[in-house]
């Protein structure tokens, strides 16, 4: 197990630019990373032939993701990237495994509680483990993190490296942004492998960071300021997606209204472009968007989500309807502003989905400010509504601010998801004839899940030939947060996808071609290191034997 004074390679920046190797290239010619070798104190390390005791293609990882779905993107690279250096093989369950990679979230403290948890459950079962995601990133430093391995967000594209180095018992830190001319860039390549967790739907960040500075936030210390990606990648990325398969892409960011701010462009100049790359029968989620940065794009945003292939739902966090908690939190923006847009978008896109979130208990929060949030759900009855008791995370300003009392904030929380659960937002779609799109299984796995247009979850039937195909329901039964359909006799099921999806943990972004290359190289790897070790070991029993 790692140990607080073990020496590591710390902080490197990496500068990318047009001349940097494709993904496939790094899978054949790895930058060297050349670490201390540990030594611990209470043993004596005699001086001996150093060579690596671990067999290419035997290493066994697992990975944990917590978090948002820009999240489980960087997961779902990072377990590409090891599936295709054909020298890691992903693993399903953690007992077997070798190391563990966990992929952190910092939004709540249970989420970082959870990552903890586990970082000790591999310890204890003497795992290797590599850090990932915005709670390393953000405070590295921190006294649970000592000793071991971190991939930083921006350096995902070298997952293998470090995998590798933490398997020999090294300890590596990437933890760098990534540069071209000195202007910080969205992050890795969007062209890298991966393995989508569900192969019909495609999660594509379009940017990291964002613009604000809200005093609770722990991820802008993870993410950093804005950097989106070029609207030429991103296309490129969507088309490549639908030629495997997919019929479903998320867009997602920490704020995906500030997109292209950073690069001269906007979200709406986005939606369109790729919107003509969309077959039909296929959709397009957006994600969430703060109010500031979507106001201005209001009549083009309209437009788009009445496209037939996006969806017209919209995640609009307002935290709080009180205009003094929302200056506390910097949120730059009041409640009217809020009001504006969701007023909007419902007068322009009929049936238009708003999703939100709040905060309940936020520093200085009074009865009265509370009770405007309060009056803000009973008002829009919103169908989709994250509620969360705040929790001060460390080294945020928020944390530094006088705290509501515990009771309070969990009697508030009580209050809003008591209004939350006294409304049902579908009745009056029983009855109803619509299209919907089956992309998922539910929980249960007595259900196939489907989407409608706005984005609302439709249950139908699990039959087989629905899976990735937009098929008609009549709506039968609702519930809080599901409708039940039930399928049109003799209507025809839409086949969304171009191509047929990719097997379930097939790598994407991969030929076979590379991939059988990739596998040879190792083979070949394998035989010559084999063959050096054996004429070392040769050389030392001839000098063993003349000293004799």
């Amino acid at each position: 197990m790692p140990s607080a004074c073990d020496s590591m390679i710390d902080d490197i920046e990496d500068m990318v630019s047009a001349d940097d190797p494709t993904p496939q290239d790094r899978q054949n010619a790895r930058k060297s990373i050349i670490p201390r070798a540990r030594k611990r104190k209470d043993q004596l390390v005699p001086e001996e032939l150093q060579a690596d005791s671990l067999i290419p293609g035997t290493q066994k990882i697992w990975m944990r993701t917590w978090g948002c779905s820009h999240n489980n993107s960087d997961g779902e690279y990072m377990a590409g990237q090891l599936a295709a250096s054909a020298v890691n093989q992903p693993m399903q369950t953690d007992a077997a495994a070798d190391l563990w990679l966990l992929n952190s979230c910092t939004v709540k403290n249970p989420a970082e509680d959870h990552f903890r948890n586990s970082i000790k459950k591999a310890q204890d079962q003497q795992k290797k483990v590599v850090l990932a995601g915005c709670v390393p990133q953000a405070q590295p430093r921190m006294d649970y993190l000592k000793g071991l391995s971190i991939i930083g967000v921006q350096q995902i594209d070298r997952v293998v490296e470090v995998v590798d180095e933490a398997v020999k018992g090294h300890s590596v830190r990437l933890l760098g942004q990534k540069k071209d001319g000195g202007k910080r860039l969205g992050g890795a390549r969007l062209d890298l492998p991966k393995i989508r967790k569900n192969p019909l739907i495609e999660i594509i960040s379009i940017n990291t960071g964002c613009l604000n500075a809200c005093t609770y936030c722990k991820t802008k210390h993870a993410r950093g300021d804005l950097a989106s990606y070029p609207v030429e990648e991103l296309v490129e990325r969507a088309r490549q997606s639908f030629q495997e398969g997919v019929c479903e892409i998320w867009l997602t960011s920490e704020d995906t209204g500030a997109y292209g701010r950073d690069i001269g462009t906007d979200l709406p100049s986005l939606l369109w472009r790729l919107v003509e790359e969309i077959p039909e029968g296929a959709m397009l989620r957006l994600g969430m968007t703060n109010p500031p940065y979507i106001l201005e794009h209001l009549e083009e945003m309209a437009k788009v989500l009445n496209h037939p292939r996006v969806y017209a739902f919209l995640h609009v966090p307002v935290q709080s309807a009180s205009d003094s908690v929302l200056m506390d939190m910097k949120r730059e923006y009041c409640a009217a502003d809020f009001r504006t847009v969701v007023d909007f978008l419902k007068d322009r896109v009929p049936g238009i989905t708003i999703a939100t979130d709040i905060i309940c208990g936020f520093p200085g929060e009074t009865e009265a400010d509370f009770q405007e949030t309060v009056e803000l759900v009973r008002q829009y009855r919103f169908p989709s509504l994250f509620i969360n008791q705040f929790y001060p995370r460390p080294g945020t300003p928020a944390a530094k601010m006088e705290q509501v009392p515990a009771h309070v904030k969990k009697q508030r929380t009580k209050e809003l998801s008591q209004l939350f659960h006294s409304y049902n937002p579908y009745d009056h779609k029983i009855g109803e004839r619509q299209k919907v799109l089956v992309t998922e299984e539910s929980f249960d796995a007595q259900y196939f899940v489907a989407h409608n247009k706005f984005y609302e979850q439709v249950l139908v039937p699990k039959q087989p030939e629905f899976t990735g195909k937009m098929i008609e329901v009549d709506v039968y039964e609702s519930g809080k947060h599901f409708l039940k359909g039930r399928p049109v006799d003799h209507s025809k099921p839409l086949t969304a996808s171009i191509a047929a999806p990719l097997l379930k943990g097939q790598v994407s972004g991969l030929t076979q071609v590379l991939l059988t290359a990739s596998r040879i190289y190792i083979f070949i790897y394998f035989i010559i290191s084999f063959t050096i070790i054996f004429f070392i070991i040769k050389k030392i029993i001839i000098l063993y034997d003349r000293v004799r």
